[in-house]
């Protein structure tokens, strides 16, 4: 089937690689010249497993192309709009503004009979506006929210745990999933559960999903602060209660907390529209935890300088990571890259290391010194913050090792990843979060 993807960034650019490699002809979509540039020389312009191999084969065959004109588009049977939804200037709202601006581009190249899947997480009532443009068109609009997780991205796309359309009414929207089924053929076939919703419904999944992640993970976090005042293990309460089926262990690992292009801004933006549609009160609880998320920052900050004395102006503290989590390059709205900034604020002074992350945040924050090499972040720190689990911090850093390197003995383990035994018994001052 020949598909069109609109919007190449993260999730754009590893749908349009992820569907060439399963057989569809794609032309990925991009207003950015150089981004297409890069992806269309079969280079990934931000880091993700996995996805190098598949654009470089993609290109190879011919299935897959990028362009900057949206003519492309026209005899696409599938038009898929990826495009940004991050949050306004001036408020927690979603900003809409590229969606409306992909899909407004798009129109005049749509034919009767195609199909427009919605993939961007938007408000509910989105697709609603939209509807009325592409179905003057002949064409029909349906949401297929995406559940990708960074690191992991390219599997969940090929590999879902779930599929689900939102579709119009009818006919209509019951030849559009039809058609949605084909385009996901390998899933669909292995027996990947393939639901079929309204267009709200559809837009709710995806918020929903999200919150209920923030929300475990604020929980645990809010444990931790308990702990922390109690001299209890919140990584022990975890381990207790996430045996219990109904809870579940994954995502109850305290630390300081969640960040990243999606849980941040989308738990803002669902509360945003609440309000809008006058149900505010019921997501209030959502301001909540956000505020827990950004403690948890605050509260790993105040160890560092609790560890050192009362102050780090003028010590040398190095910061293991920058991206928002392992495996991404990702630093939007990174707790690492936030701990790291307040502690130079502070006076400290910074070394930051990260695999993948050095590039991105030296754009954003080249206040901070930076270096590729663990070994040479934390020569003659005397204090280490981990702040990101990269296997090279969390299984491959020994205390032994780190001994020979630095001149103070404190470690920070702002995700409660290391060993705190192992540590303390090669004579380290360990502190974890939430953990006596």
């Amino acid at each position: 089937m020949r598909l069109s993807v609109v919007g190449c960034g993260y999730l754009g650019a590893v749908h349009a690689a992820a569907m060439a490699s399963i057989g569809h002809e794609v032309v990925g979509i991009d207003v950015d010249a150089v981004k297409v540039a890069a992806l269309a020389e079969g280079r990934a312009p931000f880091f993700e497993p996995g996805l190098g191999e598949i654009l470089s084969e993609g290109i190879a065959s011919g299935r897959l192309s990028f362009t900057t004109d949206m003519a492309a588009a026209k005899g696409a049977a599938v038009h898929f709009v990826g495009v940004g939804t991050p949050q306004q200037k001036d408020g927690y709202a979603a900003d809409l503004t590229y969606v409306h601006a992909a899909v407004d581009a798009l129109v005049p190249f749509l034919s009767p009979g195609d199909v427009v899947a919605g993939k961007s997480t938007v408000p509910v009532g989105t697709a609603a506006d939209l509807t009325p443009r592409v179905a003057a068109t002949g064409a029909t609009l349906v949401w297929n929210p995406e559940f990708l997780r960074e690191g992991w991205a390219v599997q969940d796309t090929i590999d879902p745990d779930r599929l689900v359309v939102g579709v119009p009414a009818g006919d209509e929207g019951a030849r559009a999933a039809d058609i949605l089924r084909d385009v996901y053929h390998p899933a669909v076939g292995k027996g990947t559960p393939f639901l079929v919703t309204d267009l709200a419904t559809a837009e709710l999944v995806k918020v929903a999903a999200n919150a209920f992640l923030a929300t475990k993970i604020s929980f645990i976090n809010a444990m931790a602060e308990i702990a922390e005042v109690t001299g209890a293990d919140v990584t022990q309460l975890a381990d207790a209660i996430g045996h219990d089926a109904r809870i579940g262990r994954r995502f109850l690992g305290a630390g300081i907390g969640f960040g990243g292009g999606c849980l941040p801004k989308d738990i803002r933006a669902f509360s945003a529209r609440a309000e809008e549609l006058g149900r505010g009160e019921s997501v209030a609880f959502l301001r909540e935890i956000d505020a827990i998320n950004m403690r948890r920052r605050d509260r790993a900050v105040d160890l560092v300088v609790q560890s050192l004395g009362g102050t780090v102006y003028g010590k040398r503290v190095a910061v293991l990571g920058a991206a928002f989590k392992p495996h991404s390059d990702d630093i939007r709205d990174s707790p690492a890259l936030d701990v790291a900034v307040r502690l130079k604020g502070l006076g400290a002074d910074v070394i930051v290391t990260d695999p993948e992350a050095i590039d991105n945040s030296r754009r954003i924050h080249p206040q901070l010194d930076y270096t590729p090499h663990r070994d040479d972040a934390i020569a003659d720190a005397e204090a280490v913050v981990v702040v990101t689990e990269w296997d090279e911090y969390r299984k491959d850093l020994t205390p032994q090792h780190a001994s020979t390197l630095t001149t103070g003995r404190i470690i920070i383990d702002g995700r409660n990843c290391l060993d705190a035994t192992a540590w303390r018994t090669a004579g380290w001052t360990y502190h974890g979060m939430g953990r006596p």
